[in-house]
């Protein structure tokens, strides 16, 4: 008996949530989720920006989502499954559309309408290629399932579309947001330099900040690899996005284990050769630095070392991402060595540091599991609040006492206007050690006061090169720092009340 496609529709329309069914890999991954469908069987889904799901589907566009109408009487439940391909909604007007349709099924979507909130959800079409309509007693009499084909909506993928998914694998691996732990020591060497001796070379400047970045990504990248064969990543189940638990490409099936141990190699490469030039070209002592470079990161996870298991991981990362990167972009300027850009990195080494450390708290019982005893694994949450504190201060410590001690010009005082940033990293860390979710804007302000020490340090160096003279640019640069902060400041609490206030909501309903 064939069914119209009138019926299957009012199944779907009258269902709340199905269970859509995505590949990562070889392997499978499974949801419940709310959905909406419209009279032409187009399914839309609604989800957080940056969804590690969202991420997975659209780049594994292939889907099914199944939906079950239970009538209590086992002979008449029926099913319908849906296997289409998943892609973003872009244009505005079907956002609109599907925001329309969303908002009636889901209480999540709803929450952040009637807030003014949907602006971080992303909208997910899943066209339909095929829909089979089942009941229970019919198919057990030996009747075949109905069947809706649309054949239009089935296209045989491309291989350049394939290739352009695959360098989008490859370059979201990398994490480039997190590339500005390398950006700010490398500009504020250089600006160090300049400063100081008024020597700036363009193009080794350039090419010193590509080597900093390709030996950032590299090591990143190896990170994930180690992390995976460790099994840390696959027992991490308190990883707060985008701030700890790797890039997940793994685990979503998007890239392979040996895809990622390649990108590895080859970013530790290029970034060498790059270093092997640099060498011969303004002085052996960059071999030095590359060396170290390359040995931290590779082992940072990695046997036989595993710096970050035997609890060196945050002074690995203080040291390279603040001193050595520092120096090593002085040097290549002048190509001589000094104190002065050491002493001027030490107020960003403490906060990378305190980056790491504060992101290692939602990770904390994955790396447990596994034996990866970095600092707040040995000292458990409660106690590792002490260590932020401790690196913060260490921070505006390092940064006053080169002030009161002359080598770190007046203007280095910009620093100081990250403190209303630390100070509320530090009491979210206080308060929430415990929950990853409600920390979480603590890591987000740790990250922004990192970023924006890095860049007023770099001004100041700027201004006292420019012997303190009145500067558009300069001008126009020190008002982006600001209104960086001021904006990263709204952007964090905005989300923190969103989340907070549909958790309440949330909570509300289910009682």
């Amino acid at each position: 008996m064939s069914h119209s496609n009138e019926e299957v529709l009012a199944i779907l329309q009258g269902a709340e949530m199905g269970v859509v069914s995505t590949a990562a890999g070889v392997k499978l991954r499974t949801r419940m989720m709310h959905f909406a469908v419209d009279t032409d069987f187009t399914v839309y889904l609604a989800t957080m920006k940056g969804d590690p799901k969202t991420l997975q589907m659209t780049h594994h566009p292939s889907i099914s989502i199944l939906v079950l109408d239970n009538r209590g009487n086992i002979n008449e439940s029926r099913e319908v499954e849906i296997t289409g391909s998943a892609g973003f909604v872009t244009d505005p007007q079907e956002k609109k559309k599907a925001l329309e349709l969303t908002y009636r099924k889901s209480p999540v979507v709803k929450y952040l309408k009637d807030t003014g909130s949907d602006s971080i959800l992303d909208y997910i079409r899943v066209t339909p290629e095929i829909i089979k309509y089942r009941i229970f007693g019919e198919i057990v009499g030996g009747m075949p399932p109905t069947v809706i084909d649309f054949p239009v909506n089935k296209s045989a993928a491309g291989d350049w579309p394939a290739l352009r998914r695959k360098l989008g694998h490859w370059w979201m691996e990398v994490r480039p947001s997190f590339l500005t732990a390398s950006l700010v020591p490398i500009l504020l060497g250089t600006a160090v330099a300049w400063a100081a001796t008024g020597q700036f070379h363009a193009g080794y400047f350039v090419l010193t900040l590509l080597a900093g970045l390709l030996l950032h990504a590299g090591t990143d990248v190896i990170n994930d690899y180690f992390d995976h064969r460790s099994g840390n990543d696959e027992a991490n189940r308190s990883f707060v996005r985008p701030f700890s638990g790797g890039s997940r490409l793994i685990q979503l099936g998007l890239m392979s284990p040996v895809e990622v141990l390649a990108e590895a190699l080859l970013c530790f490469a290029l970034g060498s050769a790059i270093g092997v030039y640099l060498a011969w070209a303004r002085g052996p002592f960059i071999l030095v630095l590359g060396l170290a470079a390359v040995l931290s990161g590779f082992f940072y996870t990695g046997k036989p070392f595993n710096w970050a298991s035997r609890g060196l991981g945050e002074f690995i990362v203080a040291l390279n991402f603040g001193p050595l990167m520092a120096l090593g972009a002085y040097y290549t300027q002048v190509q001589a060595l000094s104190w002065l850009p050491v002493l001027a990195s030490l107020p960003v080494a403490f906060f990378i540091a305190a980056v790491l450390y504060i992101n290692e708290f939602p990770d904390y019982e994955a790396d447990r599991l596994v034996g990866k005893r970095n600092l707040v694994v040995r000292l458990g949450k409660q106690k590792a609040v002490a260590g932020c504190f401790i690196l913060v201060a260490g921070a505006y410590v390092t940064l006053l006492a080169g002030l009161v001690a002359g080598n770190l010009p007046v203007a280095t005082l910009l620093g100081l206007l990250t403190v209303p940033l630390a100070v509320k990293s530090l009491q979210y860390a206080r308060a929430h050690y415990g929950h990853s979710f409600d920390m979480a804007p603590g890591n987000g302000f740790m990250v922004t006061g990192h970023l924006a020490m890095g860049l007023l340090l770099t001004l100041a160096f700027l201004w006292q090169g420019a012997g303190y003279r009145a500067n558009g640019y300069l001008a126009l640069a020190g008002a982006g720092c600001v209104a960086f902060v001021a904006y990263m400041w709204w952007y964090t609490e905005r989300h923190r009340r969103i989340f907070h206030g549909l958790k309440t909501s949330l909570n509300s309903r289910a009682v």
